[in-house]
């Protein structure tokens, strides 16, 4: 059991919460600082101008509401900001999003009643997922947008999802014995102002970014114990004169893995013995290998880095207060200001994505390498273990890793720079946050699908070679995986469920190399 509000929680509190069903409950001191916040609003905001619970919103901030109807506005400004569009967030992406704002609101700051976060917390553990559209925020006053539609199912309203149908709320609430919130002071604008949705995702993001950097570790040591080559490449003696510490973490991480590897060779043994090759003009034996092999290290420990970066950034915005404005009793005041805006989660979600990319391409530019029998030297033109010319291997294969790497080159161009004006222009210069999450989603998703057909690739290639034996433990439990889904093929055979099933073990399995 995960208790909200006890201490800040982690990335790996959400991959528990998100893919291992740990429950979560609400922190009895967060829980009664939540409620005092509560009460203290209630009794400052008496004569006071405060924004959101007797002025309008945004640009219209200027317009005083009367009291009778400032439960109305409360009410109005979820159902008004109801606009989303496109396709509906997963609901991985909806329930991270929900931890998301329970943990914003279990800070205690926000001034609304306990019935929200009694609510958020029941509808987490029973896996209700609000129906939120990916289309709407431009993450300035936050997720306006998307909370809106979270918001809008608290107040027993719209649609979710439970046990995979999508069906009104109201009867589902009646289903799992719950009731719809109440709204008090300020809970439409503490529900919808903030960061939550655009952190959801990012954090889903980075959960398979994490993963995504394994596999592509599994899949390059298995090409390069294939080309047998030279140990210096991942050598402490090489990396400790770099001292980034994601170069430094990868090449460890591979000279442990590889270390009982029949394959691998020692350079002194092969090209430093002088009477070996005093009679030879042009060496057989490469003397250094393609970029796309000795280079892993240098290429994937600036992707470890921005992951490791990218996960602090995330942890502080989790945990942050992220509404406006801030209820603060231990100071008998309320700050107005702007930390609902989302540049922190949309410049990392756009660095993470160049990182995706990366290492997509590295795993594509080492698939051609698998494919191309001129380059490799050793292999069948695209490891086709059938009869060449009546057989084609994994040759339509690559056309499907080319295109999909090429489209996440072109998503990686950055969201964090395209801030539009809108709102009256009150919200001037905006972060895009959301946006930016979504299209590293993406980014993401196509990472997989090109690992998926590297890795099938890969076992062919070991096949061909008979080196299945010969490889490291590591390499070994890499090819048992992806064997026990697809089995040794000769003959063409329709590929693409195959893929998706390498796919879907990909991103349920973490080999967990490089922490």
């Amino acid at each position: 059991m995960i208790l909200i509000g006890k201490k800040p929680l982690t990335a790996d509190d959400f991959y528990k919460i998100l893919y291992t069903g740990e429950q979560i409950d609400l922190d009895y001191e967060a829980l009664t600082k939540v409620n005092e916040s509560h009460e203290f609003l209630k009794s400052f905001s008496k004569n006071k101008l405060i924004y959101g619970i007797n002025t309008g919103f945004g640009p219209m901030a200027q317009y005083k509401i009367s009291e009778q109807n400032q439960l109305d506005l409360q009410y109005n400004l979820i159902r008004s900001h109801c606009t989303g569009a496109g396709n509906r967030l997963s609901d991985i992406n909806v329930k991270s999003a929900m931890i998301c704002r329970l943990s914003s609101l279990m800070q205690g700051y926000s001034g609304i009643n306990s019935e929200v976060v009694i609510l958020l917390k029941n509808l987490i553990n029973n896996n209700v997922h609000p129906q939120i559209f990916e289309h709407g925020g431009v993450g300035a006053s936050g997720d306006l947008v998307q909370l809106a539609h979270l918001a809008l199912n608290l107040i027993g309203e719209g649609e979710v999802t439970y046990k995979g149908e999508l069906r009104p709320t109201a009867d589902v609430y009646k289903e799992i014995g719950v009731k719809p919130i109440t709204v008090h002071l300020r809970e439409g604008l503490a529900l919808i102002n903030g960061t939550s949705v655009m952190t959801g995702i990012a954090m889903v993001n980075l959960l398979h970014s994490k993963q995504l950097l394994n596999w592509a570790v599994s899949s390059s040591m298995l090409i390069i114990e294939m080309v047998e080559s030279y140990s210096d490449h991942f050598s402490k003696e090489l990396h400790r004169v770099k001292p980034h510490i994601g170069q430094r973490a990868i090449a460890n991480a591979m000279k442990h893995a590889m270390a009982d590897s029949s394959l691998i060779r020692k350079r002194e043994e092969h090209l430093f013995n002088n009477d070996k090759h005093a009679e030879v003009d042009v060496f057989k034996d490469k003397v250094q290998e393609y970029y796309s092999i000795r280079c892993v290290p240098q290429i994937l420990g600036p992707v470890l880095d921005t992951i490791t970066y990218t996960q602090t950034v995330l942890e502080n915005e989790v945990n942050s207060v992220n509404d406006n404005p801030i209820i603060d009793k231990a100071n008998n005041n309320i700050f107005h200001g702007g930390n609902f805006h989302g540049d922190y989660v949309a410049l990392e979600m756009d660095k993470l994505k160049i990182a995706i990319t990366k290492l997509t391409m590295l795993a594509e530019r080492q698939l051609n390498f698998l494919m191309n029998d001129k380059l490799n030297g050793k292999l069948p033109p695209f490891v086709n273990l059938g009869k060449l010319g009546l057989n084609l291997g994994m040759q339509a294969a690559q056309f499907t890793a080319t295109s999909t790497t090429a489209e996440n080159q072109m998503l990686s161009n950055p969201m964090y720079i395209h801030s539009i004006p809108n709102n009256n222009d009150n919200q001037d210069i905006v972060s895009m946050g959301t946006n930016a999450a979504t299209i590293t989603a993406k980014v993401v998703e196509n990472a997989y699908q090109v690992l998926a057909i590297e890795l099938l690739s890969a076992v062919q290639a070991v096949d061909a070679l008979k080196f299945e034996k010969k490889l490291s433990t590591e390499g070994q439990k890499t090819y048992k995986q992806i064997r026990t889904i697809v089995p040794r093929f000769e003959d063409d055979t329709i590929l693409y469920k195959k893929l998706l099933k390498v796919k879907e073990h990909l991103q349920a399995t973490n080999t967990a190399l490089v922490s």
